[in-house]
């Protein structure tokens, strides 16, 4: 092998690299679903008792309404058929256990949180 091909080579491999690392550092990510869950933890850190119950249910229905929007978009848009199916099984039991915590905030006189979307 010449010199001038290794040298080549060796340029397009870091221009390359270069390049790789710009579009990964530049591209606008979406919000971490990971983020927002963090956050819901984190707001539970230093809560105890009915103060941490009435969060943590508030949290919990904004998590199980965000998976029930994107499940419902599987539905509709997923090429798999497990897939859609595992959707369907999400809306079920996700719009359940969405019933059941709401019932809690008016059992136990829980504010519920306003930002919370009805999937009732």
């Amino acid at each position: 092998m010449n010199t001038k091909s290794l040298l080549i080579g060796i340029i397009s491999f870091m221009a390359g690299g270069l390049l790789v690392s710009i579009v990964a550092t530049t591209i606008e990510k979406p919000v971490a679903s990971s983020d927002s869950m963090q956050s819901m933890t984190e707001s539970l850190t230093n809560k105890r008792g009915d103060e941490f119950d009435e969060e943590f249910i508030n949290s919990m229905i904004a998590h199980h309404e965000g998976a029930v929007g994107m499940a419902k978009l599987a539905e509709g848009q997923a090429k798999h058929e497990e897939i859609k199916e595992l959707s369907r099984n999400i809306i079920t039991a996700q719009e359940q256990e969405i019933a059941q915590m709401k019932q809690w905030q008016s059992d136990w006189g829980y504010e519920a949180d306003v930002t919370q979307d009805s999937h009732e």
